[in-house]
């Protein structure tokens, strides 16, 4: 009934890849066929090699043209269904390309549209009011650990002349305690002293025993 009122065919249809297929095994089965005939018309040339003119050498000919008109033929088949193939897998990456890049701008759209529901999400002012909040902070943290990093009663800089003027006081100084040292016979500490240096406990019992 499908046959005479033109039902639709539950076959599916043949694409691309079924069609070059198909294309590969004719040109395969003309390959096989070129080979055979090549053969013949080599063994056919070998006999005309060795044949003297004549009727039968003629007889020879004929069959030997009729087959290099078969592979001409044949050959011209093998280039028309090498050029279908060809046009065939160039028409199937065109349509993987296409497809590829439909697959690759739907990836996009799907990207784009969660970037925006990401992004719209964002405030760029309280971004940019919470950064100058830090750097503020950073700032004032800066300027307390200068504050507690100075040093008390010390000059910022002393110079050369300075280092050497005390360096020399300080030298002569000492000369001086030497030489003063030296001419009494007694430390620095016992020279016009009549009398032994007070402790600490000597001082603390007389002021017990003055309390008594």
């Amino acid at each position: 009934m499908n046959r005479l009122f033109g039902g639709r065919s539950n076959e599916p249809k043949p694409n691309l890849n079924d069609a070059i297929n198909s294309i590969e095994e004719r040109v395969s089965s003309i390959d096989v066929k070129l080979t055979k005939v090549n053969t013949e018309l080599s063994t056919y040339q070998q006999k005309l090699s060795r044949m003297r003119d004549g009727p039968a050498k003629n007889a020879v000919k004929q069959k030997a043209m009729k087959l290099l008109k078969q592979r001409k033929q044949l050959e011209a088949q093998k280039d028309q269904l090498e050029s279908q193939s060809w046009n065939m897998s160039q028409a199937s990456m065109t349509t993987d390309n296409l497809k590829n890049t439909m697959i690759t701008v739907s990836a996009m759209k799907s990207a784009n549209k969660e970037l925006k529901k990401t992004y719209g999400k964002i405030d760029i002012d309280k971004i940019e009011s919470l950064q100058d909040e830090m750097l503020d902070l950073i700032d004032k943290s800066n300027e307390l650990q200068d504050s507690l990093a100075q040093s008390y009663d010390v000059p910022d800089d002393i110079s050369e002349s300075e280092l050497d003027a005390e360096l020399d006081a300080l030298g002569e100084e000492m000369d001086f305690d030497a030489e003063l040292g030296e001419s009494n016979g007694l430390p620095s500490y016992l020279q016009n002293n009549d009398e032994l240096p007070t402790f600490v406990d000597d001082e603390q019992e007389k002021k017990e025993e003055v309390a008594a």
